[in-house]
């Protein structure tokens, strides 16, 4: 019996459905929801919406994650960081991901509309088709714009939390999305940089395979001066405060030294290192913004 035959007669165990959900992006998704939510209120969320709302993003977006696996794992057997992975390797079916996927969706979406309320519901569910749908099947393999067009999808936890607790769209959460959506693409061509060879192996236009290293490295810089003038617009709108402020100008400075870093190209681990740095700087970025918003409450609501 061969290895691959082996191992897709293994009884995949509880880590890899747990793995189906790629639990550390969602972890951070739910982070930025939560806070998302704190901002949306100057006193203390409903437990109830914290606990059932975050629930309920965080199945919705583990079902989408789950349908990543499954459009991506014949291009996941072809990558070094995605080989292992379980339905690539086979030790979920193609069945049991699908099954698995419409089990947390359908929770997820059952929560939030029975106990959070509709609006939420339905962005939520927009967010899931953007990324599991209209991302990996489509834009990922039409245009190295993929992750600048897709990233929307990605940017919505914290209007997701901001909506479950007032059942309105906001301009400041609208803000808080526009925050993730400029910091997407500096965050992610850094590792396509990184693994642009194994990108290039399956057909996947990622900016530096179509364009180029060097032109990448140009944009990652010119997109992080977006980002940084971006993060500066929730103290000048009076969403935040004054620690905010120093937050973002020093987490934001960080994230500049390491794009320009990146464009010198003397560092060979920069590429990595920038990624690394970039989900400090977020989740950084988001833990200051409420510490802020109970230190200084600035905002009016």
């Amino acid at each position: 019996m061969s290895e691959s035959s082996a191992i897709a007669g293994q009884k995949a165990s509880w880590r890899d459905y747990k793995e189906l959900t790629k639990p550390n992006v969602v972890l951070l998704m739910i982070l930025t929801s939560a806070i998302g939510m704190f901002m949306a209120v100057p006193g203390m969320v409903p437990w109830h919406v914290l606990i059932l709302g975050n629930l309920g993003i965080a199945l919705c977006a583990g079902a989408a994650a789950a349908v990543n696996h499954l459009v991506d794992q014949q291009v996941d057997q072809r990558m070094a960081r995605t080989r292992n992975r379980p339905v690539a390797k086979g030790r979920v079916s193609t069945r049991g991901a699908i099954v698995f996927a419409t089990v947390l969706g359908v929770a997820g979406m059952a929560i939030l509309m029975i106990w959070i309320n509709a609006l939420t519901a339905w962005l939520t569910l927009a967010s899931l088709v953007g990324y599991a749908f209209v991302y990996t099947m489509f834009l990922k393999r039409a245009t190295p714009q993929n992750i600048v067009i897709g990233g929307l999808a990605g940017a919505a936890p914290p209007l997701l939390g901001w909506t479950a607790v007032t059942g309105e769209i906001h301009g400041h959460a609208l803000l808080l999305v526009l925050i993730i959506f400029a910091w997407t693409p500096p965050h992610f061509w850094a590792l396509a940089i990184h693994r642009r060879e194994e990108y290039a192996a399956v057909d996947i236009p990622m900016l530096p395979v179509t364009h180029g290293v060097k032109f990448t490295k140009v944009h990652i810089l010119l997109y992080t001066l977006m980002m940084f003038a971006i993060t500066l617009l929730p103290f000048v709108t009076r969403m935040s405060g004054p620690l905010y402020l120093l937050g973002a100008v020093v987490l934001g400075g960080g994230f500049l030294y390491w794009a320009i870093e990146l464009l010198r190209d003397r560092n060979p681990k920069a590429p990595m290192e920038t990624f690394k740095y970039s989900i400090i700087y977020l989740m950084a970025l988001f833990v200051v913004m409420l510490v802020d918003h109970y230190l200084f409450p600035v905002a009016t609501l």
